[in-house]
């Protein structure tokens, strides 16, 4: 059996892999030195790199991103950690309206190469405050660059482009991804940023996805296959920058588009892509562009009522049969 690693252990294989090769790669964060993180997602850092290059912060997200940016504009490449993504609320003013602004307002006279790392999204029970899935809160500011992962080799590949982008970049973990188990990355693995994955392909619908809706759009598709409708999956990689035209060249194979997202249906992304389809594509269209997300309401801590406000499997097969009978 081939080798297997997980995508928690692949968050450190990816930041150690930048350390290892960029002296000025440093890293912040509550817990993420001895402890090896919270989520387990930093082990064996501070064990190679030690305390000057690992740095355990106080418990504040003010602290640790304003620190990382003065790093970063001083010429390091900070890894900060938000431990939960619903926390960046607490420091929303370095990362909406300093950090992604410097190099504009300086005329390209200062960067900010930072990477912001978090655990993002629910389906663990860990209630309203811990389990949002806030992809859309980056997406929103002109600036930042966006990137969620799905694989445990994407997870390493979009890291080493992460941390050499001279852009600020956010890069959300989910939480509900951190046991699952793919291929390692290969050496030297490098995804550039904005370069979508079809992870499989099909001739009757599209359901483009993200981060820990890969696996849902993927489980839907290979249910409907039993069915006889064929379902393409994209899995997105990155928000900012957005490879519009990987879906526009899916739905041009497909005519019909599902997008799956677990940010709330109202101000998701998956709008901003339905939006461009439906400017740019609607001539490739046999039928409504379809969106599967998260009600609009603060996430449940009970499972069944999480269950019921995240996309499932059963509510993305029944939306691409719909589509498939328009």
């Amino acid at each position: 059996m081939a080798e297997l690693t997980t995508y928690r252990e692949s968050v450190a294989e990816g930041i150690a892999r930048e350390m290892r090769r960029d002296p000025a790669v440093v890293c912040l964060g509550e817990d993420i030195g001895a402890a090896g993180g919270v989520f387990k997602t930093t082990v064996g850092l501070y064990e190679e790199f030690g305390p000057v290059r690992i740095r355990d912060t106080p418990i504040s997200e003010q602290a640790i991103v304003g620190a990382a940016m003065g790093a970063a504009m001083t010429g390091l490449r900070p890894v900060a950690e938000i431990m939960f993504s619903d926390f960046l609320a607490c420091c929303w003013d370095h990362v909406a309206n300093e950090i992604p602004k410097v190099r504009y307002m300086t005329g390209g006279q200062v960067t900010v190469p930072l990477v912001i790392r978090t655990a993002n999204g629910g389906g663990l029970g860990f209630g309203a405050q811990h389990s949002q899935a806030v992809e859309n809160w980056a997406f929103a500011v002109p600036g930042l660059k966006v990137v969620a992962p799905a694989t445990p080799s994407d997870v390493v590949g979009l890291m080493a482009a992460a941390i050499r982008s001279d852009d600020p970049v956010v890069f959300f973990e989910h939480k509900g991804l951190f046991a699952s188990k793919g291929p390692p990355a290969p050496p030297e693995h490098l995804v550039p940023l904005g370069q979508a994955a079809c992870l499989r392909t099909g001739t009757d619908v599209t359901l483009v996805a993200l981060a820990a809706t890969v696996p849902t759009a993927l489980a839907a598709a290979e249910r409907l296959t039993a069915e006889g409708v064929s379902a393409e999956v994209l899995d997105l990689r990155c928000l900012v920058p957005l490879d519009m035209r990987a879906v526009l060249e899916s739905v041009a194979r497909t005519s019909r588009l599902v997008v799956v997202e677990e940010n709330p249906y109202q101000g998701g992304w998956g709008g901003t892509v339905a939006s461009i389809v439906a400017d740019e594509g609607f001539e490739l269209l046999d039928a409504p562009i379809r969106r599967v997300a998260a009600a609009c309401v603060p996430l449940p801590f009970a499972d069944r009522l999480e269950d019921a406000v995240l996309p499932t499997v059963d509510t993305v097969a029944g939306a691409v049969r719909a589509l498939a009978a328009y």
